[in-house]
């Protein structure tokens, strides 16, 4: 879309505000509004200017001056404003017109400039699943001498004797027992039929939505895949409309990976591929699961890289609650054609050459999708050009529930990091796959793994309420 169309859809759709976004390291979005009077052809060509220090993880106060730059492909209609309000996502850049190289979205278009450049595919196409959970309510704290989490929801297995109904209605989801059940044991269809609508008209592609295994709302709705950078913007967008439309209905949305003790988490599972123009380059009729040599190695890269890559992919405390070996979640370093368990999966039911792909299901939505995805896009071009072969390291394939190997066959597979920190200790072993052709700087892998520690560390000093039931009376 050229400036003068979005001169026009303002004017068309008569525009009060225009919402200019960015994304700061933990993938949340930020946004400055300018009345649409005073946006002309020269904001998108000189931007929008904001201040740096106040992001965590960006500048300093003595070199905060930064300009938001806009992207006229990703404008969309706000649709929860009262006032007619158009989202347009941004690059960030320095004063001097230089790319931020801490902005996540000029990194995800550097991956991309560098899959071109690699002479490997003009393409990579990404398709995540991002689970969440829709609640009732939700009330936290940690102070001094106080800390406690709870959550609530009208469907929630823990609520059948429940009396704030006004006489309990049953059709509760047991825990563990939410996958696909019909009304009214599944009490959630009209909320995420609305999220849909409005993804639709914001532009996203909806392939189907659902709700999922665990009791208290979890869902996932499922968007059509697109190039990287675009699907990244995608699931901001996702993520927003979600957002909203659970706090219209008076509920609140979220996609931490692990709400819930004892039931299964939130990830976010991601579909990927490559293609030379209208070639997916992936396919290979008669190989493992119709799989070509270049799938094969991009498995490869992204299973021999998963540990430093998992700093990027799960990049919170929270996301080692669920990426617990024994549990859903797949821990297990292996690759495997439609077998759940497993960190990457070929889906093989209803594919097609073009449909042929790859499923890396460890990550989950506290990624940022700008960071994540180029992340699994370089690790599997590293695969590709040092000819990584999964077999031979030990990777698979593994067509059996790793769930029900014996203790000794499962000393045999690789597990991902079990906390934070230690994939950041990977991710500091592990690095120079992501600084390929200057997509990721060592600078900003430093700095994010700084930012990243300092959450680990926040978190393990403080009191766990469980520790008084474990300790009180020593």
């Amino acid at each position: 879309m050229s400036v003068q169309n979005v001169l026009d859809l303002i004017k068309e759709n008569n525009i009060e505000w225009v919402d200019f976004r960015f994304v700061d390291l933990s993938g949340r979005a930020h946004h400055i509004s300018l009345p649409a009077s005073e946006v002309e052809a020269e904001t998108f060509q000189n931007g929008v200017a904001f201040d740096g220090s106040s992001i965590q993880g960006f500048r300093g106060i003595e070199e905060s001056d930064m300009v938001m730059v806009p992207d006229t492909e990703s404008v969309y209609i706000d649709p929860f404003t009262a006032h007619a309000t158009l989202i347009v996502m941004c690059n960030i850049h320095t004063p001097d017109g230089e790319r931020y190289e801490r902005d996540p979205r000029s990194i995800a278009q550097k991956a991309e400039e560098f899959l071109q450049t690699a002479g490997v595919g003009t393409a990579a196409f990404f398709a995540p699943e991002s689970e969440f959970f829709i609640f009732d309510d939700v009330r936290y704290e940690s102070t001094t001498n106080s800390s406690s989490f709870s959550v609530d929801s009208e469907e929630a297995f823990w609520n059948t004797n429940r009396k704030e109904e006004g006489g309990n209605l049953g059709f509760k989801v047991r825990q563990k027992g939410g996958y696909v059940p019909v009304a009214p044991v599944d009490s959630q269809q009209d909320i995420r039929s609305e999220m849909c609508r409005l993804m639709t008209e914001a532009g996203l592609r909806i392939e189907r939505h659902h709700h999922e295994v665990a009791t208290a709302g979890q869902a996932e709705i499922n968007f059509r895949f697109d190039t990287l950078t675009k699907t990244a913007d995608n699931l901001m967008k996702y993520k927003y409309i979600v957002h909203n439309v659970a706090r219209q209905y008076g509920k609140t949305a979220t996609f931490m990976p692990k709400p819930l003790f004892g039931d299964n988490g939130s990830g976010m599972h991601v579909h990927q591929s490559i293609f030379n123009g209208d070639t997916p380059l992936f396919y290979e009729k008669g190989g493992y699961a119709n799989l070509s040599e270049t799938a094969i190695h991009y498995i490869g890269g992204i299973l021999y890289h998963a540990p430093a890559l998992i700093a990027l992919t799960n990049p919170s405390t929270n996301s080692f609650k669920r990426l617990v070996p024994g549990y859903e979640a797949p821990v297990n370093l292996v690759f495997s054609k439609g077998n759940r368990s497993a960190a990457v999966r070929i889906p093989v039911a209803a594919v097609t050459p073009k449909g042929c792909r790859i499923e890396f299901r460890t990550p989950d939505s506290t990624a940022n999708p700008y960071l994540a995805f180029a992340a699994m896009l370089m690790a599997g071009l590293d695969g590709i050009k040092k000819k990584i072969n999964p077999t031979e390291l030990g990777y698979g394939p593994y067509d059996k529930n790793i769930y029900d190997l014996s203790d000794e066959e499962k000393k045999e597979i690789r597990s991902v990091p079990g906390t934070l920190d230690e994939a950041l200790d990977a991710l500091e072993a592990d690095y120079e796959f992501l600084t390929e052709g200057g997509v990721f700087t060592k600078e900003f892998i430093d700095n994010f793994i700084d930012l990243k520690r300092g959450e680990a560390k926040a978190v393990a000093i403080r009191i766990h309420p469980y520790e008084y039931g474990l300790y009180y009376d020593c």
